[in-house]
């Protein structure tokens, strides 16, 4: 498979200099790590916001650094977990004595570094609390987790908590409302593809030329079912139907969707996609607020999508319409 690579062993080292050097002003790199933050790090008057994870689901997480979201990120390879050292460096870095949240996809590597580096640094005297992001719904358990895995609902709980902290909340404010998007957020999707890794550079499963997997995991993790090529209609639905029955809402609830990409689907194919959905939620009752379509959390160049449901009251909407200036995104009042 062809890929704008040199060495795959460089790929995340050099994909970091490469934001840096497009972001010069607003991102820098911890020496000797493959962590990115603020250029203002750390930041008075606030709490800090963290996360990080395996790369290759670009913009995730770094895309996301910047006012109104994260202060800092850790990179790890591509679909392996940074290490305990790089979320300690990543907390120190960014804590400017008003606490440090993490935000934790809901990955056995994620869970346990970020758990080992939140122990040595509140060593140190740093207050850290946590979440752990699980909002999708497809599986219980999976090849790299306990419990549901966590996707794209997580950036909606960097949008929300980044918030919150911009507006000089208190941590236990931020951690309150972070939790609240989590219990309030669902997700679903679908390949039409594998991913092909750098490293292996060849797909990393099997789905033949007739052939989707629903409910598929961001690093190609079994889904729930394998199934003939459908229509985008009928896969939407399929998606929508599973998130729907999870969070069981009310008629006239008010809901941000995403329609995300996995990041070799077109955005012909994801509007698509949105527009069958919001016919769907109209027949549920279902009041969409927003709607927000493009690649937000990708699997490489995966083919597919996901779909993202969030219940939203006054707070949330507040907050998920805040100020953002990210390089994935950028949010004006």
């Amino acid at each position: 498979m062809k890929k704008l690579i040199n060495d795959p062993d460089d790929v995340v080292d050099e994909m970091l200099e490469g934001m840096v050097a497009a972001y010069p002003d607003r991102l820098r790199r911890l020496p000797d790590t493959q962590v990115l933050v603020r250029g203002d790090v750390p930041v008075g008057g606030k709490v800090a916001l963290v996360t990080g994870g395996g790369s290759g689901h670009e913009p995730t997480h770094a895309g996301y650094i910047g006012d109104g979201m994260l202060d800092g990120a850790a990179a790890g390879g591509v679909f392996s977990s940074p290490t305990a050292d790089e979320f300690e460096a990543l907390i120190d870095a960014c804590d400017a004595g008003d606490g440090v949240l993490a935000i934790i996809k809901n990955y056995e590597g994620d869970v346990m570094n970020f758990e080992t580096a939140i122990e040595l640094a509140e060593m140190e005297g740093v207050e850290v609390d946590s979440v752990v992001v699980d909002d999708d719904v497809a599986v219980e358990d999976s090849l790299y987790t306990s419990g549901r895995r966590g996707v794209c609902g997580t950036i909606l709980v960097h949008k929300a908590a980044g918030a919150k902290a911009a507006e000089g909340y208190d941590l236990s404010e931020v951690t309150r409302v972070a939790q609240k998007v989590i219990d309030n957020v669902g997700t679903m999707g679908t390949a039409l593809t594998s991913c092909v890794t750098p490293e292996k550079g060849e797909p990393t499963f099997d789905l033949g030329d007739d052939e989707i997997e629903l409910g598929i995991g961001i690093h190609g993790e079994p889904g729930t079912e394998r199934t003939e090529t459908m229509s985008a209609d009928a896969v939407t639905d399929k998606l929508t139907e599973a998130v729907l029955d999870d969070l069981d809402l009310d008629s006239g609830q008010e809901i941000l969707t995403i329609v995300n990409g996995m990041g070799g689907t077109p955005q012909m194919e994801l509007f698509v996609v949105n527009r069958r959905l919001q016919e769907l939620l109209g027949e549920h009752g279902l009041e969409t607020w927003d709607a927000w379509v493009g690649d937000y959390m990708t699997s490489l160049d995966m083919a597919g999508a996901s779909i993202t449901v969030c219940a939203v009251d006054d707070e949330l909407k507040e907050l998920l319409g805040a100020p953002a200036d990210t390089p994935a995104l950028t949010q004006t009042q």
